[in-house]
């Protein structure tokens, strides 16, 4: 596995070179595989990415995660270079003097990246917690997508494989022996915070979209929409109408359409 040296090493050169047009953005397939904090990462991906005004074309892979440096999706193809993850992808083109946040000052990229770090620890666990450890959903959605574009029995090992890393990764967090209950306070007070720091505004910061709102959004976006056993986590979301308008907003002003779940 290549080094973080080598990895910031290949960062900086290729953020020295100019946006190619063939651009390709690498992330599971969508109808029948992806999962819900998957889709939500690739969608927070693509939204900063239009945010920046920069080309890309989504290529769906059975095997996306296992091509990713890191492991995780969505990951991008820039020209000889590969970055995955939102925060990578954000320090990728960033090197490129691209920038969401060159006008915030120092206490609010301190917000942002508090907030930032919220959703990663709050939101994303529980949209693991529900794929992986919330056996109704585990059994009808989780099971079936995951192992969905596989042969019988690679698709039964791989359901193995995976629930094995995820729930390793919510002991360690703290949030395998957690209640249902206790999972929708979670993600209620996550929301609470982020509802009360947007203020009613069009996006978190009066500068404009930022990281930030790309990542509410992929989040949020997934959970409204995405059709789950338990209904729970978009009735949460649903009880912060400003919240609601941000997600749609960007749905129209940067994917051009208005979701009919809304």
């Amino acid at each position: 596995m290549p080094s973080p040296l080598i990895d910031r090493i290949s960062i900086e050169l290729g953020a020295q070179e100019p946006w190619p047009k063939d651009v390709k953005l690498f992330q599971p397939y969508e109808v029948e595989q992806i999962l819900l904090p998957d889709n939500a990462n690739c969608l927070a991906v693509q939204a900063f990415l239009k945010m920046c005004n920069l080309e890309f074309q989504v290529e769906p892979r059975a095997n996306a995660e296992d091509m990713s440096p890191t492991g995780k999706v969505p990951f991008i193809k820039v020209g000889r270079f590969v970055t995955a993850e939102l925060e990578g992808i954000v320090q990728f083109v960033n090197g490129k003097d691209i920038s969401l946040t060159d006008k915030l000052d120092n206490e609010q990229k301190s917000d942002l990246r508090a907030y930032m770090s919220l959703i990663k620890n709050v939101i994303e666990v529980a949209e693991l917690y529900y794929c992986w450890n919330d056996r109704e959903t585990y059994n009808e959605v989780t099971s079936v997508r995951n192992g969905s574009v596989y042969p019988w029995p690679l698709n039964h090992i791989k359901n193995i494989e995976k629930k094995h890393q995820v729930v390793k990764k919510l002991k360690v967090l703290d949030w395998y022996h957690k209640t249902i209950e206790e999972v929708h306070q979670e993600v209620q007070s996550c929301c609470e915070a982020l509802n009360v720091r947007l203020d009613n505004k069009p996006y978190f910061f009066a500068e404009g979209p930022t990281e930030l709102d790309a990542l509410v959004f992929g989040h949020l976006f997934t959970i409204l929409t995405t059709p789950l056993t338990r209904k729970d986590l978009a009735k949460i979301v649903r009880r912060y109408p400003p919240l609601i308008d941000l997600v749609k907003r960007i749905e129209i002003d940067y994917f051009k359409k208005e979701s009919e779940h809304f």
